[in-house]
């Protein structure tokens, strides 16, 4: 049927001259459209231009409008990859053209209209995916996937969030896509290259959607609704996403779920992953903590977009504002999440139908549900042409008259009854709604300091829910107290409001704090203290669970213990990944009684900067054995003796701070073996670097958990030039024969720290052999003395009070400590038994062994402090009262100013013996 015999209705032209020239070219069409047309022009230049650019297209589509959009999504659907951006350009402007007559008409109900706009997203989503993968399988980026694969996504599911999940896209409509793959398709070494391989499908597939060109757009898309956007990729494994939603999900991600849809892709993997997460969505119980939860984001938006205060229309937001769509959707979804776990009827998408079942089973009035309904979709025609005039997405009603007089006309009606009759919707809408969201009086809390701050609480992340918040309001005036008695108040305060912003959800640690009073007791100092520490709390507040473990004062189990419980928790995780997770929790857990108890004065920096070196040891020892037997599954045991790790640097002399990375060499003895004997054999060197790039992904890649360490193999023979592993008889070779000073020097805290033991003897007998054989090596000061200069121009004090550059400071101390013990030929690996040593040797008097060690002492200190306190440089000015009280009790100085004049000294001290050493 066509849409003149369908129309109802018609806008009158704000612009009569444009309308009259656009109707003019349609002199062939009956007068009620010629009206139409006219009324679309005057009121819009973007569909003036459509109607101008599409005229030969649309005078038969207004016959069979349906049918038009049927054959147009056939057409786009069979648009080879090279066409995809003009050809859906094109379609874009024809769906566009033929949505909005057919809305302005009357032809085509609110459901109809956006529900064209959805099919026809749907449609080019889907020709782009499939010319994408069809393309990635072509190249072999896709590995596992056949030619047939493309039609059916190979796995890859685009679900439709959103407008576009529910069919109801508006106009101008960005579209919320996130897109998951079903992992267990490929093989755990395809996988890598798949997810790749996907990543690129859907960059592509959103910059073909998204660009602006000469021909314009189809979608502006959006990605950003996935898990944890910021870290992950825009492709994700449906195994990680399920785990994120289990873990962190959040009550707007279980509301944006209620809408979403398979739109592309994998329809099969999709609907399977649908129902996995079905118990996140709808949860088993009533859960009427999801009004709170609403309600606070309702909030945040109001005040991120400033919209709060009273009713004005100029400038009002129709989406966001006041009385405006997105309470009625926020009143649907809300009501739903409380409801739908017990009720299935009201597991439905659209919000007039979840409307309607509401209605049907109780939860909301009848009255309300069909009073809502009517001034959702009223609201949707505001906005479908407030988007209409120039293609935009926006939802701001107009901010002058002539604005106004322009969408009344568009709307067909005169501007004084348009504007009283939208108020009057917007307030009722505002009225039925608030009532449901409105909190109850929050608990009275004693007059404290601080309400700016403690003011902004309510609307964090923490706080969000109503269980939270009440807990958190049992919390606070403890909390209030204990911050007024710190030493500087308000920077305790200022500090425990950055970990309380940080935090990504608040019920289970608030209940830890309730149930347990020293944890707040702990946060308030640690906040009053150390923000770095108090920062990483926030985003890793799961290590509290090994405060009340009944451990955590317990005396530190040494580097063997360890090594013995990590290896037992790695080995009840299921799989591989699951092992990689548990290590980054359970040495997260560690590393923060580290810091705590060094923040407490449990034990001093040099302890501190020894269990975080064992630490390490045993996660890179723990971790190793689980690497090797993962890796041999596919490529058989490693050839010939094996490898070990060789630690070198700061762990390898038994000596972190908390914020250290690991510098690590791997050495192999192939034996005479050529190839593993594995289900995919390698070729030796392969087989070892490789091995070695999984003990670097293991180590330092971001899952879910974190990461475990930063990693620099750069000290491996060669550096970065040289094989990431290295064989026995190279390592020996380039030792003997071509490494320079420098790397002698590295070798002298080269400590073997897993691995094969007969290879980790050998290296270890082969080390002491070199630095034997180096012992009183002509020309070593002056390398030494070059070395120096080229570090000191390069690397520069940052400030007075950096501990670890500038003369004499701690990297000047460690390079003189191992001058001295390669110069005595010496094995021991820690600044002070290298210095020892070389006054045993006759390196260094009884004078010059004083001032180096006292300058190590003293800067060790401090730099472990610094490390612990604010994550980087120390700032005095910067630490707040707390942080120099530590500062000056590791250091034993009663106030800043000795401490400055004691950095002086020793520095100037050290450098000095540092200087005679070279020069003797």
């Amino acid at each position: 049927m066509s849409i003149a015999a369908r129309q109802s209705r018609s806008p009158r032209p704000f612009d009569p001259e444009r309308g009259a020239d656009a109707s003019a070219a349609f002199a062939d069409q009956p007068p009620e459209v010629r009206e139409l047309i006219a009324g679309a022009a005057g009121c819009s230049p973007y569909l003036a231009g459509l109607l101008s650019r599409e005229a030969e297209w649309i005078r038969p589509a207004l016959e069979a409008p349906e049918d038009a959009l049927a054959d147009e999504l056939v057409r786009i659907a069979e648009l080879p990859a090279g066409d995809l951006p003009d050809g859906l350009r094109q379609a874009k402007r024809r769906a566009a053209l033929l949505a909005a007559l057919a809305d302005l008409a009357g032809a085509w109900p609110l459901e109809e209209v956006t529900g064209a706009l959805t099919r026809f997203a749907d449609a080019a989503v889907g020709a782009a995916l499939r010319a994408y993968i069809a393309e990635g399988i072509s190249r072999g980026r896709l590995p596992g996937l056949a030619e047939e694969d493309a039609s059916s996504g190979g796995g890859l599911a685009v679900y439709a969030m959103g407008k576009m999940g529910a069919f109801e896209l508006n106009y101008s409509s960005d579209i919320d896509l996130i897109c998951l793959f079903d992992e267990t398709r490929f093989t755990r070494d395809d996988y890598p290259e798949a997810r790749a391989g996907f990543v690129r499908v859907v960059r592509k597939l959103a910059q073909t959607l998204s660009d602006v060109t000469a021909e314009g757009y189809v979608f502006r898309t959006d990605l950003r609704l996935r898990p944890d956007a910021a870290v992950t990729p825009v492709a994700m494994a449906m195994t990680a996403a399920e785990s994120y939603y289990e873990s962190v999900g959040r009550t707007w991600e279980r509301a944006a779920w209620i809408k979403a849809r398979v739109a592309a892709g994998d329809e099969q993997a999709g609907a399977a992953f649908l129902k996995t997460l079905r118990p996140f969505v709808w949860r088993k119980h009533l859960d009427f903590a999801a009004i709170q939860d609403a309600h606070d984001m309702r909030l945040r938006i109001r005040d991120h977009k400033g919209l709060g205060g009273p009713l004005s229309l100029p400038g009002h937001d129709m989406k966001l504002g006041r009385g405006g769509i997105r309470e009625i959707e926020f009143f649907t979804q809300t009501r739903q999440l409380i409801a739908g776990g017990r009720d299935p009827s009201l597991r439905v998408r659209g919000t007039v139908e979840g409307l309607a079942r509401l209605a049907a089973a109780g939860w909301v009035p009848q009255d309300v549900a069909d009073t809502l309904t009517g001034h959702y979709r009223a609201h949707r025609e505001v906005e479908h042409r407030l988007q209409m005039v120039n293609d935009a997405q926006t939802q701001a009603l107009p901010q002058n008259a002539e604005g106004f007089e322009r969408l009344a006309a568009f709307m067909g009606m005169d501007r004084a009854t348009f504007e009283k009759d939208l108020k009057a919707r917007l307030e009722e809408v505002h009225e039925l709604t608030e009532g449901f969201f409105a909190p109850g009086e929050a608990a009275p809390v004693p007059e404290a300091f601080g309400k700016e701050v403690t003011a902004r609480w309510p609307g964090y992340p923490a706080l969000r829910s109503a269980r939270a918040g009440e807990i958190f309001r049992r919390l606070l005036p403890d909390i209030l107290t204990r911050l007024q008695e710190a030493a500087k108040p308000d920077e305790a305060l200022h500090a425990f409001d950055a970990f309380l912003a940080g935090l990504p959800a608040g019920v289970q640690l608030f209940s830890l704090f309730e149930a347990n009073p020293r944890l707040t007791e702990l946060i308030v100092e640690i906040s009053a203290t150390a923000p770095a520490l108090a920062r990483y709390l926030s985003h890793n507040a799961a290590v509290f669970d090994a405060v009340i473990g009944g451990s955590f004062f317990a005396p530190w189990p040494g580097t063997a213990d360890l090594t013995e419980a990590l290896s037992k928790a790695l080995a009840a995780a299921p799989d591989y990944e699951t092992r990689l997770d548990t290590a980054r929790r359970w040495m997260k857990e560690w590393h923060f009684r580290v810091g705590v108890h060094h923040l407490r004065g449990l034990i001093p920096a040099t302890e501190a900067g020894a269990q975080y070196a064992q630490l390490a040891e045993a996660v890179v020892a723990g971790l190793w054995p689980v690497v090797q037997a993962d890796f041999a599954e596919r490529h058989g045991a490693p050839p010939g003796r094996g490898a070990m790790v060789l630690a070198m640097g700061s762990l390898g002399a038994g000596r972190l701070n908390a914020m250290s990375d690991l510098d690590l060499i791997v050495i192999y003895d192939a034996g005479g073996v050529e190839t593993s004997e594995g289900r995919r054999p390698l070729a030796t060197r392969t087989y070892y670097a490789r091995l070695t790039q999984a003990l670097l992904t293991a180590l330092t890649a971001p899952t879910a958990e974190g990461r475990l360490y930063e990693v620099d193999m750069r000290l491996r023979p060669s550096g970065k030039q040289g094989p990431v592993a290295t064989s026995l008889a190279s390592f020996r070779d380039y030792q003997k024969t071509q490494a320079w000073t420098w790397e002698h020097l590295a070798l002298t805290r080269a400590r073997p720290i897993a691995g094969a033991e007969g290879l980790c003897a050998e290296v270890e007998a082969f080390r002491r052999e070199v630095l034997a054989d180096k012992a009183e090596g002509p020309g070593v000061r002056a390398e030494v003395a070059e070395m120096r200069a080229r570090i000191t121009a390069a690397k520069p004090p940052q400030g007075e009070w950096d501990a670890k550059l500038g003369p004499g400071r701690l990297m000047e101390v460690e390079l003189a400590a191992q001058t001295a013990a390669l110069l005595a030929g010496a094995p021991d690996r820690q600044v002070a038994a290298q210095i020892g040593e070389g006054e045993r040797a006759g390196y260094l008097d009884p004078g010059q062994r004083d001032a180096l060690c006292r300058a190590s002492d003293l800067f060790w200190r401090l730099q472990a402090a610094a490390r612990l306190l604010t994550g980087g440089a120390l700032r005095p000015q910067d630490l707040g009262e707390g942080g120099r009280r530590f500062v000056l009790r590791e250091t034993g100085h009663a106030d800043m100013d000795a401490l400055r004049a004691a950095m002086d000294e020793a520095g100037q001290d050290a450098a000095a013996a540092f200087d005679r050493l070279l020069e003797s």
